[in-house]
């Protein structure tokens, strides 16, 4: 029998699973489980950064290093969230025009 033979089909799905970015992570950044880095370059810098820190109830770690850049750009990104933009909905063809006119969407506005 050859080495080559395969009895069965290949599944393609498993190729896809395992590989790529996930974008659904269990593990959010600011836990305990991924705390983020700060870097700072003064102590009193570093005490209003614990002081936000701990009024939005994240995990950091804050090192002071005045030689370093003050890098503080996953604090940034975790305090000033997307928020989520939501459109009205537009009326349905047979429901009453939005512009008051008393006539149907589809005969008045559409």
């Amino acid at each position: 029998m050859s080495k080559l033979f395969f009895k069965g089909r290949i599944d393609p799905r498993e190729n896809y699973v395992g590989s790529g970015y996930n974008v659904n992570r269990d593990v959010k950044a600011g836990t305990e489980e991924a705390p983020i880095n700060v870097v700072v370059q003064t102590e009193a810098r570093k005490a209003e950064i614990e002081a936000l820190v701990a009024e939005h109830s994240i995990v950091a770690h804050v090192v002071v290093d005045a030689d370093q850049a003050e890098n503080t750009i996953e604090l940034d990104t975790l305090l000033n969230k997307p928020k989520t933009i939501t459109f009205e909905k537009t009326p349905n063809r047979n429901d009453p025009c939005s512009c008051g006119s008393g006539k149907k969407y589809k005969k008045c506005c559409a």
